[in-house]
């Protein structure tokens, strides 16, 4: 890819207001936040450098970016609590946007908000939409030949930009082969999964199999239900076998 092609990230001002805390001190108030988006996948939080309430001490270190330029890192520093490395500035980015900006990393803070409620993994993209939906298709699930599931009440996600997933519930599963994993993963629309491995005969497939058992808010329709990654698995529906996608889950 050429340095012109990577030259710009979308940019774009927030209507929401945005805290940030750490140590139980708040590090930062924004009813102006900037989403950057520095991956394809998902944005990032800039807040005004002027919203920022904690102190912010250059630690001598910078970090290069194709498209936003040298940035300069700082350690946060509110009421004796110190995030080392937890924060970063392009004074002279190439992008006019970001110079007056301050990127907070979002895993060394203890807490975002947006207004009054905690957002979690990364801000959500304005541009991404979840819809569940119940549905009476029905839905079979092989792996290698063997029935894991088969249910005539699915719900259906479907994800801005992912594959439209099923989420069965339990009892139309074989949970004589699920066994749980170590593994959870955090989702800013869904809340945190829990994983299963699925094994068969002395044969285990890692992590096949995810579900919330108490997701957030507006994804409650979720709550008890399994799903299996299209990617990985022969599903049926209706009788027709479904083309595996192509995803970063492949």
């Amino acid at each position: 890819m050429t340095e012109a092609k990577r030259g710009r990230v979308r940019v774009e001002t927030s209507q929401k207001r945005v805290r940030v805390y750490l140590g139980g001190q708040l590090v930062a108030d924004s009813a102006r936040p900037v989403l950057v988006w520095e991956n394809p996948h998902y944005p990032t939080y800039y807040l005004p450098v002027t919203d920022v309430h904690a102190k912010l001490e250059p630690n001598g270190t910078t970090q290069h970016s194709p498209s936003r330029g040298e940035a300069t890192g700082y350690d946060v520093v509110v009421d004796g609590t110190t995030g080392t490395g937890a924060a970063a500035r392009y004074h002279d980015s190439p992008l006019a946007e970001l110079r007056e900006l301050v990127r907070l990393e979002w895993n060394a803070m203890d807490e975002w908000f947006e207004e009054d409620e905690p957002v979690y993994v990364h801000p959500r993209d304005p541009y991404s939409r979840v819809d569940i939906l119940a549905s009476s298709r029905h839905v079979k699930v092989v792996i290698d030949g063997v029935t894991v599931a088969d249910s005539h009440s699915p719900r259906i996600l479907f994800e801005t930009g992912l594959p439209a997933r099923f989420y069965l519930p339990m009892t139309d599963a074989r949970m004589d082969l699920l066994q749980p994993s170590d593994t959870h993963t955090g989702c800013p629309y869904k809340g945190t999964a829990d994983y299963w491995n699925v094994r068969i005969a002395d044969k285990e497939y890692p992590d096949y199999v995810w579900g919330y058992r108490t997701p957030l808010p507006e994804s409650q329709k979720l709550a008890g239900l399994v799903c299996f990654y299209n990617e990985k698995v022969d599903i049926y529906v209706d009788g027709e076998l479904q083309e595996r996608p192509r995803s970063p889950f492949s």
